[in-house]
């Protein structure tokens, strides 16, 4: 059985009651610049960028007063101007994303239902180089706003997969090559002292439930990030943007010791 059956992947076309809106400068850019985002339309207080990029694909665009953005997100929402209606993006196809040859970084995150936490997560695994962020389907968040805008665009260009079992998912991978760390603050090992140069997927838990039993099972190694003082936990986000950026140090560090070679 393969990963994407077991992800029971669903390629039906959205209907319109899936729809949403995106708002936030660096989120509607990105989605308009994403072919695989399928825009509607735009509302925009003043023209810019993201006017052109809309044109180009079609989407119709309407200049509006900020008080009708205002009473659609809320005063509180920083739409800086800006938004876009649109579907949601296609299920990514997490079969193809383990094929690509190569070394390459999974970032795996269970029981984290925060969408702002899981768009601050998003921008790590941008900013690292991971090829995939991963999570349960069952209580993760929907599309949102909130999430896209917490991404900074990062929701349009790092797949973010939804599974139905993250366990089975994982010797899934492991079949493809990867092998897991599972991040935990008890843990003996320190994450530097492991190699995070291959085919590798950093597995966090959330803050309260941590990750379940049977995920860390399926893991390889259980790690933990060293803290100085009386924390004993880091929000999940920091978490996994120290845990992205030592895999990242060792690759980039090894690649230089390659070069001068």
């Amino acid at each position: 059985m393969s990963m994407a059956h077991r992800m029971q992947n669903r390629s039906r076309p959205p209907d319109a009651a899936a729809r949403l809106w995106l708002y936030g400068r660096h989120a509607v850019v990105a989605a308009l610049a994403n072919r695989s985002r399928k825009g509607r339309r735009l509302l925009q207080t003043e023209p810019g960028e993201a006017e052109a990029a809309a044109h180009r694909r079609g989407i119709p665009v309407e200049t509006v007063e900020r008080r009708l953005l205002d009473r659609r997100f809320g005063t509180d929402a920083v739409h800086q101007g800006i938004a876009l209606h649109c579907d949601p993006l296609p299920p990514p196809d997490l079969d193809a994303i383990a094929a690509e040859p190569g070394p390459g970084r999974l970032l795996l995150l269970d029981r984290v239902n925060d969408p702002r936490n899981i768009g601050a997560v998003l921008r790590s695994a941008e900013a690292f180089g991971a090829r995939a962020v991963i999570m349960p389907a069952a209580g993760a968040p929907a599309e949102t706003a909130a999430l896209a805008k917490a991404a900074a665009g990062a929701l349009e260009r790092v797949p973010l997969v939804r599974v139905v079992n993250l366990a089975r998912v994982l010797e899934g991978l492991k079949a493809a090559g990867f092998w897991f760390a599972a991040l935990d603050g008890a843990a003996d090992l320190p994450l530097s002292s492991l190699d995070l140069t291959g085919r590798i997927g950093l597995v966090l838990g959330a803050e309260s439930g941590g990750i379940r039993r049977l995920v860390r099972r399926a893991c390889d190694f259980e790690a933990a990030i060293p803290m100085h003082g009386g924390a004993e936990s880091l929000n999940i986000a920091v978490a996994a943007g120290i845990a992205l950026y030592e895999a990242h140090r060792q690759t980039y560090m090894s690649d230089t010791a390659t070069e001068g070679l």
